[in-house]
């Protein structure tokens, strides 16, 4: 009863949160929830100084939530399915390699050069902090959060082929990101730090290799069940059996299900696999409910990374440690991705400034905090999580407020 009450005050919240900012505000939604969130919390502590209730009741809400579970084990999966299946398939074949590249190669770039960069910076402020626990915030910061991404570009006036690039590299980069985030974990975690290749090579190959499997057995399967009836009902029924049972056979052989839901998401969204499968009446059916879904989701996620900051160590060295690390997360990302656009621009078609749009496009959100909330008191984790909510909130507010205006500005028009 004590979940059901939670979810329901926070469903609640959403709603009320969600009405004022379409209301008022006129925001996207991500962006509006998450700032009313904060404002929100922000009045309750002020209000704490004459009655604490609310801040109490609020901060029971918060650590009653396992944010790490529910997001990655369970909400991820349902918002990835609903990305992939609205993704256009065919941009995303044409841009494959620079966005297989952006999402592997660039990934580990920027996690030694973020990882780097910070150890040397706290060293200065003074923190004394271990390199391989800097590597890790280097590891949770590095991927772009496909759930903040995906709810901003779609208004924000970018064309389809820079669109597909920044969307496709946010989709594939987060599964490669928790990855290389657990091979680094796993070594700092070790007395030893002994670590072989062998084991990181078999961590890669069974959440990477076996995570995109999974996806692609499960998409042809859904595929099949789905061509061989026309029932929208049953058939909306088969692809949220998909997701879940999805989900729980890559979590129980250890493999990616980020991934494994991407790939099944981008194999039943593709446009010669709808028209061959679903009627017009279930096309919509299927949409519409994954799309439900997806608002639902996204809503909740954007009122709880919000109300996160209740949990933050607040701390003088913490608070500027924040404010360093945003230029350097971006600073690095715009250097991750030079050589790879430099080297695929000659072959395709990139618009103007793209390094610099996928830079400010690139958004961090619940994935590096619920990254940050796994790590050990031994790791840092008061100081990585204020570093992480810090990077996170100016990601969403300011370059999710402003990507627009920043297309616009360079001229690149939609096409």
């Amino acid at each position: 009863m004590e979940y059901f009450l939670i979810t329901s005050i926070l469903v609640c919240l959403a709603a009320v949160f969600g009405f004022i900012n379409v209301k008022f505000l006129k925001l996207p939604n991500s962006i509006g929830l998450m700032l009313i969130t904060i404002l929100f919390s922000l009045g309750v502590i002020a209000l704490s100084a004459i009655d604490d209730t609310l801040l109490n009741a609020e901060k029971y809400i918060i650590n009653s939530i396992d944010f790490q579970t529910v997001l990655l084990d369970i909400m991820l999966s349902f918002l990835l399915f609903a990305g992939a299946l609205h993704t256009n398939f065919e941009q995303l074949r044409i841009q494959r390699w620079p966005v297989l590249v952006f999402s592997t190669i660039g990934v580990i770039v920027s996690t030694f050069l973020v990882g780097t960069i910070i150890y040397l910076i706290l060293q200065l402020i003074p923190l004394s902090v271990d390199y391989i626990y800097c590597l890790l915030f280097g590891a949770l910061i590095s991927p772009t959060d496909p759930i903040a991404v995906l709810g901003i570009l779609k208004k924000a006036g970018a064309p389809k082929k820079l669109e597909a690039k920044i969307v496709g590299e946010s989709l594939f980069n987060d599964g490669v990101g928790v990855v290389i985030f657990l091979t680094i974990y796993k070594i700092a975690s070790s007395s030893s730090g002994d670590v072989g290749v062998g084991q990181v090579l078999k961590l890669f190959g069974m959440e990477v290799i076996g995570g995109v499997a999974i996806g692609l057995v499960l998409g042809y399967l859904t595929y099949r069940l789905m061509r061989s009836i026309d029932d929208y009902d049953i058939e909306v029924i088969i692809t949220l059996a998909a997701v879940m049972g999805g989900t729980a056979i890559a979590h129980h052989f250890h493999f990616s299900a980020p991934l494994a839901m991407v790939t099944a998401g981008l194999i039943v969204g593709n446009d010669t696999v709808r028209s061959s499968t679903m009627s017009k009446i279930t096309e919509t059916y299927v949409d519409k409910f994954w799309e439900l879904i997806d608002i639902l989701l996204n809503t909740i996620l954007f009122v709880l990374i919000g109300m996160e900051m209740l949990v933050l160590t607040v701390e003088g060295d913490y608070i500027i440690a924040g404010l360093i690390a945003i230029p350097v997360v971006l600073l690095c990302r715009y250097a991750s991705l030079l050589v790879p656009i430099q080297f695929f621009s000659r072959k395709l078609d990139f618009v103007p400034n793209t390094n610099l749009i996928m830079t400010w496009g690139g958004l961090r959100g619940g994935i590096s905090i619920a990254l940050a909330l796994s790590l050990t008191a031994e790791m840092h984790r008061e100081l990585f999580l204020m570093i992480t909510y810090f990077v996170v909130v100016f990601s969403i507010l300011v370059q999710g407020l402003t990507v627009g205006k920043v297309i616009e500005k360079l001229g690149v028009s939609k096409q």
